[in-house]
C-alpha cells in the first residue's frame, strides 16, 4: 500500500503536533496528573489501607524524639543510680519498640503503596494500548517508530514510580514534617515559630526551579523517544543496514540521539541539584539558628536538656523533610510530563466510530460490494486518491484491479476495510452502508492478505488463527487453510502448527511468509476476499499452486485482487483498469489488449516476459 503511505504521513503531520519533538505541548503544571484520578478511584481501598499504615508509621516515628527527650531529662533529673538506670532503660525500651513498630508499619506501607502503583500502571498501560489499537492508520502514520511503545513503557513507568514511591514519600514527608513542626511548637513555640517562618523561603526555590525541571524532564523523555525510534528503525531493517554498509552511519546517528538524551537529562539534573542546594542552605541555616537559640535557652533555664534534644531531632525531621520534598517535586514534575504525554493518546478520538444505533448485517452475507461515486483524499491539501469511483462487484465475482502506481488500487482496499471513510459517496455490502454498522462487524465480512505479509512472533498456529473469526479455530481448519495456501508442506517439516516462525516470521523466506499470510486470510471464511499482490513473492512453481488455491478459495466468495501478474489477471471475471483514482477501462484481458488503451500498454510493459514464457 505504498501509494498512500506518504499521503497519510503528510496529512498526519499537518493535523497533529510533533509526537515528542521540541514543539510537542508540555505540561505547564501538575494538572496532567488529574488523568490518574479515575484509576486511583478504582482502587481506593488500597489507597486507604496504604494511608493508614503511612499515618501510623509516621506517628511512631514522631514519638521517638519525644521518648529521647524524656530519657535525657530523666538522666539529668538527679535521681539515685538504680532508679535512674531503670528509668533510662524503660525509655530506651520504648524507643526500641517504637522503632520496631515503625519498621513493621513502614514495610506494610511500602507493600500496599507499591502494589497500588503497579496496579494503576497496569490499568493505564492496558487503556493506552486499547486506545492505540482503536486509532486508525492516519494516527499511526504520524507517530515515529517506537514512539507509541515509549509511551506505553517509559512514560507509564514514570507514572508508576510516582504513584508507587514518590507520592507516598511526599505524603509521608509532609505528615512527618508537619508533625515535627507541631511538636516543636508544643515544646517551644518561639523556636518552632522561627522554623515555620523559614518554610515560605524554602519553598520558593522549589516552585521556581520546579518549572525548569518540568520542562527539562519533558525534553529528556522526548529525546529518549527519539533515540528509541532510531534504534527500532535500524534493528527492524538490520539486513538492509548491513547490506548497504550503513552500520557506522546508523551508529553515529544513534550516538547523537543518545547524546541529546544525556544533555537534556543533564539540564534536569543540574536544575534539581541547584534546587536541593538552595533548599539545603536555607534549611540548614535555619536549623543552626534554632540550635543556637536553643542552646542559649538551656543555658538560661528556659528549656530542659531533654526539650532541646527533642527540638534538635524534630528540627532534623523537618529539615530533611523539606529537602526530601524538594527532590520529590522533581519526580512529580516528571510524572506530570509523562501523564501529559499519555493523555495525548487517551484524548485522541478514533477516526472510525460505530453509530449510536448500528444496523445488523445478515448472517448469510452474499458479498455484494458496491462503491458508489466515492471521492477520497488522505489530506485536505493532497490530490484525491479516488475521484467519483464507482464499482459494482457481484456476489462470487472475481475482479482484478490493475493500474500504475498511485492509481488508487490500495485505497480501494483501505476503504473497503473501512480503515478510512470517504469524503463523499457510499460503500455498501448487501445494501448495508459502511457508516451505518459497527466497524468490527463490517470488517468481519472481509478476509485480507496484504502485499507486505506481516507476521507476528510466535507459532504457525498463532499466526494462521489470527485471521479466524474471534482469533481461534480448530486445528483441522488451520491445516486446511495452510494446505490451500501451499504452506503446509514447509510448515510440516518445521513441526506443523507448532512451528516457531521466529521474530516477525523472519525465519521464513519471503514466499513462505506470503503463503502463511494467505492461509491466515483463507481461514477467515469471510464472504469477501481481498488479495493485495498475494503471490508477488512466490516462485513460478509455488505461484501456480497458490493460483489454484486462490481459485478454489474464491469459489462462492466475492474476490478482489490487486495483481501485476498475467496468470492472476487472466483468471478474473472482470479486469478493472485504474488511473488517477478513476476507472478508465474494464473488461477481459483479451478485449482490453485489443482495445489498445492503458491496459494494453501495461500488459506490454509488465506482462511481456511472463507472456513469452
Amino acid at each position: 500500500m505504498s501509494e498512500a503511505t506518504s499521503q497519510i504521513s503528510d496529512d498526519r503531520r499537518e493535523t497533529l503536533p510533533d509526537q515528542g519533538g521540541a514543539d510537542r505541548p508540555k505540561a505547564r503544571s501538575v494538572k496532567p496528573l488529574a488523568l490518574l484520578w479515575p484509576y486511583v478511584r478504582k482502587h481506593l481501598t488500597l489507597v486507604f489501607v496504604a494511608l493508614f499504615f503511612l499515618v501510623v508509621s509516621t506517628v511512631a516515628a514522631l514519638s521517638i524524639p519525644w521518648l529521647f527527650g524524656r530519657a535525657v531529662d530523666a538522666g539529668a533529673g538527679g535521681a539515685n543510680g538504680a532508679a535512674l538506670l531503670d528509668t533510662i532503660d524503660q525509655y530506651f525500651l520504648y524507643v526500641l519498640l517504637a522503632a520496631i513498630l515503625m519498621g513493621i508499619l513502614s514495610a506494610l506501607r511500602f507493600y500496599f503503596v507499591s502494589r497500588f502503583g503497579e496496579r494503576v500502571a497496569a490499568d493505564l498501560r492496558t487503556d493506552l494500548y486499547a486506545k492505540l489499537l482503536s486509532l486508525g492508520p492516519r494516527f499511526h502514520a504520524g507517530m515515529r517508530s517506537g514512539e507509541s511503545v515509549s509511551r506505553l513503557t517509559a512514560d507509564v513507568t514514570l507514572i508508576e514510580q510516582f504513584l508507587g514511591s514518590s507520592a507516598s514519600l511526599a505524603t509521608r514527608t509532609i505528615l512527618s514534617t508537619t508533625g515535627a513542626i507541631a511538636m516543636m511548637l508544643v515544646t517551644n513555640w518561639k523556636l518552632g515559630g522561627t522554623l515555620l517562618l523559614m518554610i515560605p523561603l524554602a519553598m520558593l526555590p522549589v516552585m521556581i526551579i520546579g518549572r525548569i525541571i518540568r520542562g527539562a524532564s519533558n525534553r529528556a523523555q522526548s529525546r529518549l523517544a527519539d533515540a528509541g525510534a532510531q534504534a527500532s528503525e535500524a534493528l527492524d531493517a538490520i539486513e538492509l543496514v548491513q547490506a548497504y554498509g550503513q552500520e557506522q552511519r546508523r551508529e553515529k546517528s544513534f550516538a547523537e540521539a543518545a547524546e541529546a538524551v544525556f544533555q537534556a537529562a543533564l539540564k534536569r539534573i543540574t536544575a534539581r541539584a541547584f534546587m536541593i542546594l538552595a533548599v539545603s542552605i536555607m534549611l540548614l541555616g535555619g536549623m543552626v539558628g534554632i540550635l543556637w537559640l536553643g542552646a542559649r535557652a538551656v543555658a538560661t533555664g528556659q528549656m530542659t536538656p531533654g526539650e532541646l534534644t527533642q527540638m534538635i531531632l524534630y528540627a532534623f525531621y523537618a529539615g530533611s523533610g523539606f529537602g526530601m520534598l524538594a527532590e520529590v517535586w522533581g519526580e512529580v514534575m516528571r510524572a506530570a510530563g509523562a501523564s501529559d504525554r499519555a493523555s495525548e493518546i487517551l484524548r485522541e478520538t478514533p477516526e472510525i466510530l460505530p453509530p449510536q444505533t448500528a444496523l445488523p448485517i445478515a448472517s448469510s452475507v452474499q458479498g455484494h460490494l458496491i462503491f458508489d461515486a466515492v471521492d477520497f483524499s488522505y489530506g485536505t491539501d493532497d490530490a484525491p486518491a479516488l475521484k467519483g469511483f464507482s464499482l459494482d462487484v457481484q456476489p462470487g465475482e472475481f475482479v482484478a484491479l490493475v493500474g500504475p502506481s498511485g492509481a488508487g488500487k490500495s485505497t480501494v482496499f483501505r476503504l473497503a476495510l473501512r480503515l478510512f471513510d470517504p469524503q463523499s459517496g457510499h460503500i455498501t455490502v448487501d445494501g448495508v452502508e459502511a457508516p451505518d454498522t459497527d466497524p468490527a462487524l463490517w470488517r468481519s465480512q472481509f478476509a485480507y492478505a496484504p502485499q507486505e505479509s506481516a507476521l507476528f512472533t510466535g507459532t504457525a498456529r498463532e499466526n494462521i488463527a489470527f485471521g479466524a473469526q474471534g482469533g481461534t479455530a480448530p486445528d483441522a481448519e488451520l491445516i486446511d487453510a495452510a494446505r490451500m495456501a501451499e504452506a503446509w508442506r514447509f510448515l510440516e517439516d518445521r513441526g506443523g502448527l507448532d512451528a516457531d516462525l521466529g521474530q516477525k516470521g523472519r525465519s521464513l523466506s519471503g514466499g513462505q511468509r506470503q503463503r502463511v499470510a494467505l492461509a491466515r486470510a483463507l481461514v477467515r471464511r469471510a464472504p469477501i476476499l481481498l488479495l493485495d499482490e498475494a503471490t508477488s513473492a512466490l516462485d513460478s512453481e509455488s505461484e501456480g499452486l497458490v493460483q489454484k488455491a486462490i481459485a478454489a478459495a474464491a469459489e462462492g466468495r466475492t474476490t478482489l485482487v490487486i495483481a501485476h501478474r498475467l496468470s492472476t489477471i487472466r483468471r478474473a471475471d472482470r479486469i478493472i483498469v485504474m488511473e488517477d483514482g478513476r476507472i478508465v477501462e474494464q473488461g477481459s484481458h483479451d478485449a482490453l489488449v485489443k482495445k489498445g488503451g492503458l491496459y494494453a500498454r501495461l500488459a506490454e510493459m509488465q506482462f511481456a516476459a511472463e507472456a513469452a514464457e
